[in-house]
């Protein structure tokens, strides 16, 4: 309950459901004021998406057990953080942002001080399914939120929120290893919780002020759908799920199993790492682009190149393996894949309801953090049935292949309706 009353204030008092907002004029300085809050509440809050990879090895020699039992604590993270972008993307919908990040920072606090008083390995990995579910609100619903502040800078305003996971995974890490080493892996789950909800209760105040002490009512504001696609709004969300899970599943192989790889190549685990920091890091790049291109082209469009190049770069590790060769196209495969999954954000605040958005973003990101299970599992099942990785490659080519025409399928009917339409 502690955890809570620290940010029960912004949700509560006359003002917090009903009162009408003040004229809000999209792609204004109030809207970036807004964005920028937006990335710096997602860069501390995603922290807890990274936490757990950094003290695997000491709760695993803590408690004394397997590195499978105690990886499951990541798998519940994942599914946490897919699952609860639906809800809270549903709550955001319905309530505002400002309610649905002020449940969101209560649970990832209470979390974190239960992660610190652990005594058992399955409360550990229960505690940290909370922590996905509270840390979800920085991603798909802040995406959704953030594309209703913009109408011309749509697209690169929902790229530079989803940036902030990718800041999240650079700096919260070596912050955390740095903790682990000095106070300990209970004492830093304490630490992470009190900081966390401290600074992200002032911003969120901060927010809610700038939107004129309610969100509830933002996205009637919104620019209305421009995007036609002749199906219904619940065929295009299975549609892009589907593609989702199919690019993802690409995704995964690289990212889940580059230092695996590098260490059967002989080059070691610490330069597989080393290649994972880099696709990570120029991912930020390729989210920021992205966003530039698809405020020209469309959202589709830059799901289309996204996709194709990321094909590509998955095509060159099915021919080269080079130390050499393996950096570049690793950096490659960075600057390709890092604007996929905030493309499909762009793309239903496109073609659907401003009033759904939240919750149909949810959906589709809760299908593409399947995807990422699952392919990285897969590949995995591959490698452990072939004995190398050129299968699972190209396993992660075909799915990327499902991808594309999915994505290409919409475009021909979207085309079709505008030329009727016309």
């Amino acid at each position: 309950m502690g955890c809570g009353n620290e940010v029960a204030a912004i949700v509560h008092g006359p003002n917090t459901r009903f009162e009408e907002a003040p004229h809000f004029v999209p792609d204004s300085r109030q809207a970036w004021a807004r964005l920028v809050l937006a990335l710096v509440i997602g860069s501390i809050g995603g922290a807890g998406m990274w936490t757990v990879v950094v003290v695997l090895p000491t709760v695993q020699a803590e408690f004394a057990a397997s590195r499978g039992a105690v990886s499951l604590a990541y798998t519940l993270t994942m599914f946490g953080f897919g699952l609860g972008g639906v809800i809270v993307g549903r709550i955001t919908d319905r309530f505002g942002i400002v309610t649905a990040m002020a449940l969101s920072i209560a649970c990832t606090a209470c979390a974190y001080l239960l992660a610190g008083a652990s005594v058992t390995l399955w409360q550990f990995q229960a505690v940290y399914f909370l922590i996905g579910l509270g840390s979800s609100v920085t991603f798909a619903p802040l995406m959704a939120e953030a594309s209703h502040w913009f109408e011309r800078y749509r697209g690169l305003a929902v790229t530079i929120v989803a940036s902030g996971n990718y800041v999240a995974g650079t700096v919260w890490p070596p912050l955390v290893n740095f903790g682990v080493q000095q106070i300990g892996w209970r004492a830093t789950h304490v630490a992470l919780g009190i900081f966390c909800a401290v600074t992200m209760s002032v911003l969120l105040l901060v927010l809610r002020a700038r939107m004129g002490g309610s969100g509830a009512h933002d996205h009637s504001q919104a620019a209305p759908p421009q995007l036609s696609v002749p199906i219904s709004t619940n065929a295009l969300t299975v549609l892009l799920s589907v593609a989702a899970i199919a690019c993802c599943v690409a995704m995964a192989m690289p990212q889940v199993h580059i230092v695996a790889y590098c260490g059967d190549l002989g080059y070691g685990v610490a330069v597989g790492a080393q290649m994972l920091s880099l696709m990570m890091a120029l991912g930020i790049v390729s989210r920021i682009g992205s966003g530039f291109l698809a405020d020209r082209v469309g959202g589709m469009r830059t799901l289309l190149i996204g996709s194709l190049a990321q094909g590509f770069a998955l095509l060159f590790y099915l021919f080269f393996d080079g130390l050499t060769s393996l950096y570049l196209i690793s950096g490659m495969f960075g600057l390709f894949q890092g604007g996929i999954v905030p493309s499909y954000a762009i793309i239903v605040r496109e073609a659907m309801p401003a009033r759904e958005a939240a919750t149909r973003v949810g959906i589709i990101i809760f299908a593409s953090v399947f995807g990422m299970s699952f392919g990285g599992w897969v590949s995995g099942v591959i490698f452990d049935a072939t004995g190398s990785y050129s299968a699972a490659f190209a396993n992660g080519i075909a799915w990327n292949g499902l991808n594309l025409a999915i994505v290409v399928t919409l475009l021909i009917l979207a085309r079709r309706q505008h030329r009727l339409a016309a």
